[in-house]
């Protein structure tokens, strides 16, 4: 049977040494751009269910009108040669076709590249009907039971983010039960914080990103998505439900207020500034669960053998890996 190496397994190709490898990828992302002198290149970037690199395809390359071709979620092919460019795998593809459906099926391709929580996600979803149900307020708990009705079981597979955080399946779910996991624990800290309301609002502060992403083995953005963003549509639906079961207005207004600033700052896609003590909390936990999955994510994608992981947009820095023990 064929050898392909993994992503992982390319990334701790050494620098320095050419190496020819072969693997079978999902597309993630492909990117046109034009360069100065007006020709277009390709940003590309290719993974399976541990992690993904990206690479410059020019329009000299053989490739080019291939991966021009390609769409976020074909499998693919791809025999290349090991290059890094500052310290990042780069590599130069060489020669790169689709699978057949017929290959996909008999490889049991869709399995061995869709990314998947670590998390036993019926475990998850068990602790989330258990965080509702410590919400006392009635129509609170019920608001939350509603909206959760109303967006169903895609609530429980989607994704949390296209590519920084929690970003493959039941990711949304995962993220929704730590920040709430986090958020009572610290609550203890700050008693003065409204425990029913915050936890209302941890449980619903993303169930907007159940309309905003589509996909299994490569996230896109919906329409949806695209006009309105998941904060909106949370509030859509956060609101929605609220009316429906009679949460008092002083109540829905707050709880609302903590989807619409739970990003914490206007440049990070906040409708307005946290400006209660619930919706502070709550930015501030999603955040720390925000970053802290970013750092999950380095720590398992990284070789071994590197000490520092690549360059992380949402940290904005490379992390130091080194195992000590």
């Amino acid at each position: 049977m064929e050898k392909f190496s993994s992503t992982v397994e390319l990334k701790s190709l050494p620098e320095g040494q050419s190496v020819i490898f072969k693997a079978v990828v999902v597309v993630r992302k492909v990117e046109s751009r034009n360069a100065k002198n007006g020709s277009e290149f390709l940003k590309v970037e290719v993974g399976d269910k541990f992690s993904s690199f990206g690479f410059t395809c020019f329009s000299s390359s053989s490739v080019f009108n291939f991966f021009h071709s390609c769409n976020p979620g074909d499998v693919i092919f791809i025999e290349g040669m090991s290059r890094h460019y500052q310290g990042t795998f780069s590599p130069d593809i060489l020669s790169a076709r689709r699978l057949s459906d017929q290959e996909i099926q008999e490889g049991n391709w869709r399995t061995q590249l869709e990314q998947t929580s670590m998390e036993d996600p019926e475990q998850l979803r068990q602790e989330l009907l258990e965080d509702i149900a410590s919400i006392q307020h009635p129509l609170l708990q019920k608001t939350v039971k509603v909206a959760l009705d109303d967006v169903g079981e895609a609530f429980f597979t989607s994704v949390a983010a296209k590519s920084m955080h929690h970003a493959y399946k039941s990711g949304l779910l995962e993220h929704t039960v730590h920040v709430t996991r986090a958020g009572i624990a610290l609550l203890k800290v700050y008693p003065d914080i409204p425990y029913d309301l915050t936890v209302a609002g941890m449980i619903l502060h993303d169930i907007g990103k159940v309309h905003e992403y589509a996909g299994d083995l490569a996230v896109t953005r919906t329409k949806l998505g695209n006009l309105q963003g998941h904060i909106i549509l949370g509030y859509r639906i956060t609101r929605a439900a609220g009316l429906k079961c009679g949460l008092p207005t002083e109540l829905l207004e707050r709880l609302e207020h903590i989807i619409l600033s739970h990003q914490g700052q206007l440049e990070y896609g906040a409708a307005v500034l946290p400006s209660t003590p619930e919706a502070i909390f709550v930015s501030l936990v999603d955040n720390l669960d925000a970053k802290m999955g970013m750092v999950s994510h380095l720590l398992a994608s990284t070789p071994e053998s590197q000490i520092f992981s690549e360059r992380f947009p949402g940290l904005e820095t490379q992390m130091l890996v080194e195992r000590l023990i």
